[in-house]
């Protein structure tokens, strides 16, 4: 029995000193912020799985980006002006009435003390005393007499006397700083109140962007409108691609912002927003959807962010709406539908209409391939020319009756391109 027990004894010894020997050593991995471990790319993410896209902007163009571990805090008592201006109502309407309330309860305890140190107060009674403040016996007059001089109210019931240098002194100097608190607070809630935030919530951009042909050309395109009659005052238009990338030294960068063409050199980017207006981004090679095609699109993990700026004719502030486009957002070969109709003596926008699209006949090649094509078949990038188009079908004909199933094998992609081309 001790031999079995020793035995045991060795053999669990020689498990733990295996243990020991073979276990791995921890190796710490550098730590990566979570938006870049999530938009590794693809070779290097270990998690192959299909995700859900996070948005950089949402719809409603509120930006998705929480801002933490901000440890110099006082840089936002530095401008506290705009610190209030950019708080949640409920708490500059809190701040609103506790700058006041506390500013009358000072001075109010102030003038009772003034009061009380003088001795007023013991002679309440008597004519032949002359107080600091007339009228004023206690705590709660000293309080409604403080309200009375930084509003400037004046009922006339409580008076200060010349017989008081020092709340002469005190009445200047809440005079002075009651006036700074209005002005302070009071335009503190005005420029809160003429914010043209609100604004943007009239100016709408269409639910999805579209990939279709414009004048021969591959174009991405999407819709804004102004439901007001006072309209935006020297309107512009701007898009950036939103997608992480890595660099050739191996850098990863997240959320990449690239800027894309909606008119900047022709001067189509400014614009005239008395009706809705289609927004065309052509696809050529400065283009981030130069090698995109139909099928790659969907694979894709980018956002387009679309902002629109201008100023209020109204209020003559500058305004700002924004929204984004993601992948799943993003239409293949549709258009949108017309909105603007010719009334008697006017034009009708139809805003129901706005988000409609329907489907048209587009290459799913993406603009590259499109190019390459056309340039082996020695032809324009435009593909409206009908005429060139013909005389290569007649040519491709013949060929075909001569030799029909070399010539099956050989066209592919290129007849079919040729046919959505011709419509």
């Amino acid at each position: 029995m001790a031999k079995l027990t020793e035995s045991m004894t060795n053999v669990l010894e020689g498990d733990s000193m295996d243990q020991d020997v073979e276990s791995p050593v921890a190796i710490h991995q550098p730590k990566l912020p979570k938006q870049a471990r999530d938009d590794l790319p693809r070779h290097i993410s270990r998690d192959r799985t299909k995700r859900k896209i996070q948005r950089y902007v949402r719809k409603d163009g509120k930006c998705n980006v929480h801002h933490g571990n901000v440890r110099e805090t006082y840089r936002y008592l530095t401008d506290i002006f705009t610190t209030l201006v950019d708080l949640k109502w409920r708490f500059n309407l809190l701040i609103f009435v506790m700058v006041y309330t506390v500013t009358w309860l000072f001075f109010g305890m102030i003038w009772w003390l003034i009061a009380y140190i003088r001795g007023d107060m013991d002679h309440i009674e008597d004519p032949s005393w002359t107080p600091c403040v007339t009228n004023l016996n206690g705590f709660v007059s000293a309080f409604l007499f403080s309200i009375e001089t930084e509003t400037t109210i004046g009922y006339g019931y409580r008076v200060i006397t010349d017989k008081c240098p020092e709340g002469i002194i005190l009445l200047l100097i809440q005079s002075v700083l009651g006036s700074i608190v209005n002005a302070f607070m009071v335009g503190c809630m005005f420029v809160k109140i003429s914010q043209p935030k609100k604004r943007a919530e009239t100016l709408v951009f269409s639910t999805h962007a579209v990939i279709s042909m414009r004048d021969g050309k591959l174009c991405l395109m999407f819709r804004v409108g102004d439901l007001r009659n006072s309209h935006i005052v020297e309107a512009s238009i701007r898009a950036k691609l939103i997608k992480s990338k890595q660099t050739s030294e191996g850098e990863f960068i997240p959320l990449n912002q690239t800027d894309i063409n909606v008119g900047y050199y022709t001067g189509d980017d400014r614009l005239f927003l008395v009706s809705p207006l289609i927004i065309s981004h052509e696809i050529n090679q400065q283009s981030p959807f130069w090698e995109i095609s139909k099928a790659q699109l969907p694979k894709e993990e980018l956002e387009i962010v679309v902002i629109l700026e201008g100023m209020v004719e109204a209020t003559g502030m500058t305004c700002q709406a924004r929204s984004s486009y993601i992948t799943s957002e993003i239409l293949w070969g549709y258009r949108f539908t017309p909105v603007l109709t010719l009334e008697d003596g006017f034009y009708e926008v139809d805003y129901n209409s706005f988000h409609e699209t329907y489907e048209t006949s587009t290459p799913s090649l993406s603009a590259k391939e499109l190019a390459e094509l056309a340039s082996k078949a020695e032809l324009p990038l435009s593909w409206s020319v009908s005429s060139k188009l013909n005389q290569h079908a007649e040519l491709e004909t013949e060929e075909e009756e001569k030799n029909p199933e070399e010539q099956t094998e050989r066209n592919g992609d290129v007849a079919n391109l040729e046919n959505e081309s011709k419509v």
